[in-house]
């Protein structure tokens, strides 16, 4: 018996809402789109959009805009989970604020048929986000255990740096989510390639959901470029392109692929090179010596 998942990555763009309530449909349409698949992947800062709701001055203000996102975070967790036990599948919702503290971390809350699962925080910030935004770093990596798989989450820049991937995938994880939010085509190209970096590493698949698209009433996502992807390592058992799916570029909607979890533990054990298991040598040899 084959451990098959749907997954669903959401190439995702900006929308204005006079209202929660067209905020609501927004998303209650996309999920119902990818009701046909167990395990939905939105984007990096896709809850930005909740800005529009103070208005043009608040949602144009990068502090005001993420206090504005913040203060709905009840009610989106509340969306999401109802919708999440309605189709019966798990989601990743989009990341926005969260506020513990006089500064902001960027929050990705993971949802399923039950209700609230976890959240995971981004790790490590971009120049804007430490200079010109004041967003946090989280405190840590979690891994979730859940029956679409064992899922960590590696938020855009953070799936530029092997170990945080490394340390979810020595902990179990068989999936990496990479929501990303990127302004240039060289900034998706670094998230890109760092997912699919990760994939070949820890042989693991790793699902890509980037924002899609302008936004002209705030400054931190004004311009959005990528396209949403499955990536799986090149080693024999996957395609040899390392892309599972991938949509058009700047194409905003869903891509879906199915993919089998117990060909994760196949690669790791009998793929045609062994880079999971072969990490440690890695660490050992990588030192510059006389």
């Amino acid at each position: 018996m084959t451990r098959s998942i749907r997954i669903a990555a959401a190439a995702y763009p900006f929308d204005w809402f006079d209202d929660w309530d067209a905020y609501a449909a927004k998303v209650e349409t996309w999920v119902a789109q990818a009701a046909d698949c167990d395990l939905l992947v939105f984007p990096e800062y896709g809850a930005m959009e909740l800005a529009s709701l103070g208005g043009r001055a608040v949602a144009g203000d990068l502090q005001a805009s993420l206090r504005e996102v913040a203060h709905h975070a009840p009610a989106r967790d509340a969306l999401h989970a109802g919708l999440a036990a309605r189709h019966g599948c798990h989601i990743l919702a989009a990341s926005g604020p969260a506020f513990s503290g006089a500064l902001p971390v960027n929050r990705a809350v993971l949802f399923g048929p039950q209700g609230r699962i976890g959240h995971q925080d981004k790790q490590i910030m971009t120049r804007f986000e430490r200079e010109a935004w004041d967003v946090a770093p989280g405190d840590r990596l979690r891994l979730f255990d859940t029956p679409v798989g064992r899922l960590g989450i590696v938020i855009c820049y953070d799936s530029e740096f092997p170990l945080l991937a490394r340390a979810l995938a020595e902990a179990g994880a068989e999936i990496l989510l990479v929501p990303s939010c990127t302004d240039t085509v060289a900034g998706f190209n670094r998230v890109r390639i760092g997912a699919m970096a990760r994939a070949l590493e820890n042989q693991c698949v790793v699902v890509h959901a980037p924002t899609v698209g302008r936004c002209d009433w705030n400054p931190a996502i004004d311009e959005n470029r990528g396209r949403a992807a499955i990536y799986a390592p090149p080693d024999g058992l996957w395609p040899d392109s390392g892309v599972v799916a991938e949509g058009g570029m700047d194409s905003a909607g869903w891509v879906k692929a199915t993919v089998d979890l117990d060909r994760v533990a196949e690669s790791r054990r009998d793929g045609r090179v062994l880079p999971f298991a072969h990490w440690p040598e890695s660490a050992a040899r990588g030192r510059v010596g006389d």
